[in-house]
This record gives C-alpha cells, structure tokens and sequence, in this order.
C-alpha cells in the first residue's frame, strides 16, 4: 500500500511532484475528499501557475467526479480566491498550490463549505486513509469507480469564473475610495499575487508598480518566499528607485503579504497585526482578537488599548480558525503574516490584508509615511524564528525549563512547546512536527536585553 504520510502534513498535503504526488495521487485525494465529506454536490477547485497545476487538478476532478458529486473550475487562482468561491458558493474546495515552496514542489489545500478548514483532526488523517486504500485497489479505481451508495452516475465538471466577483467582495470589506494618492511597488514573484493585483487593486488614486507578474512557476526571479530577507531585496530597493510609498510582496498562492515601508524596511507582520486588528476594532467596538503566542506582546496590549479582547492561541491556522470560530473573534494574526478575517469565512487573505494598510495610509493626513504610521505597533525587539537541529527535542526543552523556570518573576506555560515570560522579554520553543528541530522565537524591551535571552536559550540548546 503507497504511503502518503510524508506529503500530508498538519494542514495540507504537499510533495515533491511526480515523485511524491502524481495524477494517480491527486485522482485518488478527489474521490477520498467527496466519500469522507458525505458525498457533497460540489466542490470548487482552484489552481495555481505551477506547470503541474492543470494535470493534477484535473486529476482531482476525475476522482472527485467519480463519486457523483459535481466539480466547479474556478482555474487560476490565489487560495484566498478559491477561499470565497468557498464560501461565497457555500461548497467545500480544493486549492492545488504549493505555496511557497520551490518549483519542484506542488500540493492540495482542502476546505469544507464556508471555507472551514481540514486539517489532521477535521478530515485530512481519514483523507489520506482511504485515499491510500484506493491507491492499493484496482489499477484506476480511483477515477473509475461510481458512487459507492449511488447509480454509478458520475459528477459534471463546469467552468466558472470568480475572479470579478472576488475582488469586488474584498473592496467591500475595505473601501479605497477617498484615499489619498499612493504610489505602491508589488512584487508578485511571478506567483497568483500577479493574476489578482490588477482585479483587486485598480483603483482611482492608486498607482500600482508590478515586479514579476508573469505566472511562471519555475519562478524565474526568486523564491516566492517573503519571509525570506533575500527574496525582498529587490522589492526593498525598487521602492526606493521608486520614491514609492510603500512596497507589497506576495508568496506564490498569495495568501501571505508581506509589507516593505518608504525607506525599504520589512514591516513586522506583528506591527501589521496590530494595525489591523485596530482598525476592526474601530468598526467592530469591543470584539476579539486572536493572535498566536509568538506574535509581538505589543498585539495583546494594543487591542486591549483599543477596548477588545486579545485571546492567545495555538501557533498554525486551524488553531486561529477554530478559535475564532468558537469566541467569534472579528480578526487573527499570525507572525508569519497570515491573516484571518470573520467576515471572509474567518478564512486568511493577503489581499485583505494588503487592502487594510493600503487604507490605512490613505486615510492619513497628507505627508504621513507608512514608518511614521506604523511606528506606535512597534514596541518591543524581537529575534525572529531560530532553527536549531536536535535529536532529543524533549530532552532540550525540559533542560530550558529548568535552567529558567526558578527565576524571579519568571512565568512557564505549555500551551504550544515551551513558553517563559518575565516582565522585560519572553521567549517560546517549539518542536518541529515534521523535522528534527527545535523553532525559537524571543523579544525584550530592547536589542541588548533580546540578545541576552536569545543567546542564553541557544546556548543551552546548542550544548545538548
């Protein structure tokens, strides 16, 4: 029987294509998403640019349809697009992207209707179970195969495009009417950001600069990978070629933005979570926001400042989901510049994040740059994530634990890996679920006080 736990992973299901995932995969995720889904009417499937998106996703289809259930094309599309044909068409979807991974790469994004997510405990451990069941079958099974509890009759596949529809929603949620004239550098990474930036942002007083939005998943320029200081270089400096007002980096499926202000510095996404966060509050007084626990310590006070109520949750997007889902919280963030909006079925949307900063300093008083605006969200130094290799990531942390647990003023939490805060910093470690590390993520009142707690920490980890 094939194997397929090294490409399904906690969220999504990605591998090294045709080796790991092939048409014969994909045909048989298809029709093991329509069984363990109760055999929907339809389901919506985007795709991004990757040469291998087509092949794969229509492979999907075949095995989707095979179970009598229907298949919508949306086509090319960002995630956050297939995310509203979810939930403005209210049937479950399939995005096959890799995100930001390289070329080599490819993999399948699943949600049920409204764009509710599918991760190991909501579908996707039973998915690859019966997917691997059908893979072991009859040559073609998979694809061939009619309704188990059915007339045999296959699904019809139709077209559909959504990609009008999509950025009309968005402009909704986060008007640009009125706002001042802005000059802003994209850099798509020749990833979806450059099929969706024309529709979304064409808008009177903006004028958009594209970098690298032909649709080339071999991608030619650089990783599309913002999280990478590299991969913004070129963004960085055509801002400043530019006398631009800010710069907007995308990954590959667009669900990320990464933000670059006038003088071509990163913007930490947890300065940008506190930002919008705040301008949700102003519309939604009173209301959650949920964060994980390595954002910046700077959200939780600022929402507070602004009369809402942070909630601190897990590391990872079915956590904010679901969390939001439970506490109905207006909006979540994450450090990795994921972000989550209730109004789009809680879903993440880079767009929607970018269409907030966007807003936001253009609804400025004229001569307010985004550095001067995004100033106040920005308290704290942080070491951004560390990677460490380990053989005995429990070993390691409970050496941590013990080496600051009985420090005064020091506070130890579990909620994901290891958690310690003091007054002046706070530092968390994590396990890698699918790799041999351990992931630091520390902030303090100040460089010299960060540099301390980060050093301390690793040079244990380090010394194991």
């Amino acid at each position: 029987m094939q194997d397929l736990s090294t490409i399904v992973k906690a969220y999504d299901i990605r591998g090294v294509v045709p080796d790991q995932l092939n048409e014969d995969v994909a045909r048989a995720v298809g029709a093991a998403f329509a069984e363990v889904l109760d055999f929907p009417e339809s389901v919506a499937v985007g795709h991004d640019m990757r040469p291998s998106s087509v092949p794969l996703s229509t492979a999907f289809a075949e095995g989707v349809t095979s179970r009598g259930t229907n298949v919508v094309v949306i086509g090319l599309a960002s995630t956050d697009q297939l995310y509203y044909a979810s939930g403005f068409l209210d049937m479950p979807g399939a995005m096959f992207t890799a995100s930001h991974n390289p070329a080599q790469y490819n993999g399948i994004k699943l949600c049920r209707a409204g764009a509710a997510p599918v991760g190991q405990d909501t579908g996707l451990a039973q998915i690859r179970e019966l997917a691997e069941r059908l893979l072991a079958g009859p040559a073609g099974s998979a694809g061939s195969v009619g309704p188990p509890d059915g007339d045999g009759a296959r699904g019809v596949v139709e077209q559909r495009d959504v990609l009008a529809g999509y950025a009309t929603h968005l402009r909704s949620l986060v008007p640009l009417e009125g706002i001042r004239p802005l000059t802003v550098v994209v850099d798509a990474g020749n990833g979806m950001a450059g099929h969706t930036v024309p529709a979304v942002l064409d808008v009177p007083g903006l004028t958009v600069v594209p970098m690298y939005f032909e649709l080339d998943g071999t991608f030619p320029h650089h990783e599309a990978n913002p999280i990478e200081p590299e991969n913004l270089r070129d963004l960085q400096a055509a801002v400043q070629d530019h006398g631009a007002d800010l710069g907007l980096a995308f990954d590959g499926d667009a669900d990320r933005c990464f933000v670059v202000d006038e003088r071509g510095k990163a913007v930490n996404p947890s300065a940008l979570t506190a930002l919008i966060a705040t301008r949700e509050l102003e519309r939604a007084p009173g209301q959650r926001v949920v964060h994980n626990l390595i954002t910046s310590r700077a959200v939780p006070e600022i929402v507070r400042e602004h009369g809402g109520e942070p909630i601190r949750t897990r590391v990872g997007h079915s956590f904010i989901k679901q969390t939001m889902a439970e506490t109905g919280a207006v909006f979540g963030g994450e450090h990795s510049a994921h972000f989550y909006f209730r109004d789009f079925w809680r879903a993440d949307s880079g767009m929607l994040a970018a269409l907030h900063t966007l807003a936001a300093l253009g609804g400025s008083p004229v001569g307010t740059t985004l550095s001067e605006l995004i100033a106040p969200y920005e308290r704290y130094v942080s070491s951004g994530e560390i990677n460490s290799t380990v053989t005995d990531q429990a070993g390691v942390m409970a050496a941590v634990e013990e080496a600051f647990a009985g420090r005064e003023g020091v506070r130890v939490d579990h909620l994901d890996g290891l958690s310690v805060e003091h007054e002046d910093w706070w530092f968390n470690l994590r396990p890698s679920n699918t790799e041999p590390l351990l992931r630091l993520n520390a902030e303090a009142v100040d460089e010299p006080t960060m540099e301390t707690i980060r050093d301390d920490v690793l040079g244990i980890i380090r010394a194991s």
